[in-house]
């Protein structure tokens, strides 16, 4: 993601809507019409505010102890009608919980804790956060 890790940082991203209209452009030329959009940790900054303002787009959401909940209210969340996997790791001190708190006001979402995890559940258990991931790709139609 623009701005994170070695990557430099671009202004266009800046705002909350330019990082919308980043992640739209990106599913457009890759040519993804309602993906299913995984969301860990600080991707939250982007996939968020993607999926208040372009939920329909999705046809499943999974965000794993995103950053950036506490920005959106609960009657924001509570707009959104797209499928939901929370996912976090037990042993997450940081965001597992916080997350969780506000994503919980999503309508359409279930909950699933990976054992024994920390913040990156999914390189601490990869099988465990895989069946879980399955799980919720099964269930979608």
């Amino acid at each position: 993601m623009p701005g994170y890790g070695d990557s430099p940082l671009v202004e266009t991203v800046a705002t909350a809507e330019g990082r919308v209209a980043f992640l739209d452009h990106v599913l457009q030329e890759l040519g993804m019409w309602r993906p299913v959009l995984v969301s860990p940790s600080m991707s939250g900054r982007f996939a968020l505010p993607f999926l208040l303002a372009r939920g329909d787009r999705l046809a499943g959401f999974v965000p794993i102890a995103p950053a950036g909940t506490k920005v959106y209210t609960a009657e924001q969340y509570r707009q959104v009608q797209t499928p939901t996997l929370i996912l976090y790791g037990d042993h997450d001190t940081s965001l597992g919980s916080q997350a969780l708190q506000s994503l919980r006001h999503l309508p359409k979402h279930r909950v699933a804790m990976v054992p024994d995890a920390g913040h990156a559940c999914y390189l601490d258990k990869p099988e465990d956060f895989h069946w879980a991931l399955l799980g919720f790709l099964h269930q979608l139609k």
